[in-house]
């Protein structure tokens, strides 16, 4: 499944327009050492395309997901968020 996302990803960012912003994450990590089910504290990815973007941005170690959701509303134009920080700047 991995593999074909992968895969997928050039399709993916071929087919955007002047305007389109992609984001890819994950809700949490899991550490694959440990017998328990719960949720670790692993650092979670995140990709974002964006045709303005020319390469890698280094966005540093957020402290928080909410970074992610409060960079969303900014770019959607929504009204900002009690929690995190928008990173947006960075990116275009």
């Amino acid at each position: 499944g991995l593999e074909d996302f992968d895969r997928f990803i050039p399709t993916l960012k071929d087919n955007t327009v002047d305007g389109d912003i992609v984001i890819i994450t994950a809700d949490h990590g899991n550490d694959p050492t440990t017998i328990s089910t719960d949720h670790t504290r692993e650092y979670v990815p995140i990709m974002i395309w964006h045709r303005q973007i020319g390469g890698s941005v280094e966005i540093g170690l957020r402290h928080t997901m909410a970074d992610i959701g409060q960079t969303v509303a900014d770019v959607l134009g929504v009204e900002k968020t009690p929690d995190g920080n928008s990173f947006k700047e960075m990116l275009i």
